[in-house]
């Protein structure tokens, strides 16, 4: 029976421990870091995503610089509110909360915010810095994925790691993390053939394809670590609605040796290393090493 890598646990670990760096570094620099949420619209997910993220900001010390703008703001108003931002000293973290209204263009307003303020780590910038094996800004949900098989004592070096999915949210990232830590990676996504055959090479199988329980138990390699990224509301026969992972967790915790639950696994690390990054960034700026 596979070890259950608790997500939660390492969150509230990781939020602990960076409440005392700010406490430490707001009594010499006199300011706690500051990050800034731009929500457009009342989608009800996003609006709650939000919440979440500004309450662990309270629990942190970080100062929360929330922006809700309607969901009829043009793309001129966002562009100068993250402009706004980036010249703000106090705000040293900028997040445009996805989804937007079909009428904006996403990518253009992750490419206004300055690059040392991109606490998603989405912007070119920070992706190249990736690409390059560099020191940066990461993308949090997978940042949050190799943390969590760091904590688990999972040995990365010389693996098989295979990645469902290729998004540049997760897939493409996570798979480029993989490999700077010495895996040998294999991409593959919804439309690749025979998916079953390519799943069962995987030492760690990281999956973020958004199909609800793709990953059956006999697609997974017994003693594989198992990543689930998904999250998927699914709706049963009598109509009551439960979150699912993109993973068949109940077979497969059966044949792996460690496994992430959907909720309580990747999700709250999320959160977790927005937080990072943003504290990462005030650091920076006060010339204090943050790892």
């Amino acid at each position: 029976m596979a070890e259950i890598i608790d997500g939660k646990a390492l969150a509230k670990q990781m939020q602990t421990e960076m409440a005392e760096t700010v406490k430490s570094m707001q009594t010499q620099v006199g300011r706690p870091p500051g990050l800034a949420v731009l929500m457009v619209g009342d989608n009800p997910a996003s609006a709650a995503y939000v919440r979440n993220k500004e309450l662990a900001c309270e629990r942190v010390g970080i100062r929360s610089f929330g922006k809700h703008l309607p969901a009829t703001a043009s793309q001129n108003e966002l562009e100068q509110v993250i402009q706004a931002l980036n010249a703000d000293p106090n705000v040293d973290g900028i997040l445009v909360q996805l989804p937007l209204p079909d009428h904006l263009d996403a990518i253009a307003l992750i490419n206004q915010i300055a690059p040392h303020k991109d606490a998603d780590g989405l912007h070119p910038y920070n992706m190249g810095k990736l690409m390059r094996g560099e020191k940066g800004l990461q993308s949090c949900t997978p940042a949050g994925v190799m943390q969590l098989l760091k904590n688990a004592n999972v040995t990365i070096a010389g693996k098989t790691a295979v990645v469902i999915g290729r998004s540049i949210l997760v897939g493409k990232p996570i798979a480029m993390m993989l490999l700077e830590a010495n895996a040998t990676v294999i991409m593959a996504h919804s439309r690749t053939v025979d998916l079953k055959a390519i799943a069962l090479n995987a030492d760690i199988l990281v999956v973020a394809v958004g199909i609800p329980q793709l990953i059956t138990a006999d697609m997974v390699k017994s003693g594989a670590v198992v990543i689930d990224v998904g999250i998927n509301r699914v709706t049963d026969d009598e109509g009551k609605s439960s979150l699912v992972g993109d993973v068949d967790f109940i077979s497969v915790k059966a044949i792996a040796s460690h496994i992430t639950p959907v909720p309580g696994g990747v999700g709250p690390m999320t959160v977790s290393m927005l937080l990072h990054n943003t504290i990462w960034s005030y650091c920076q700026q006060y010339g204090t090493k943050y790892n």
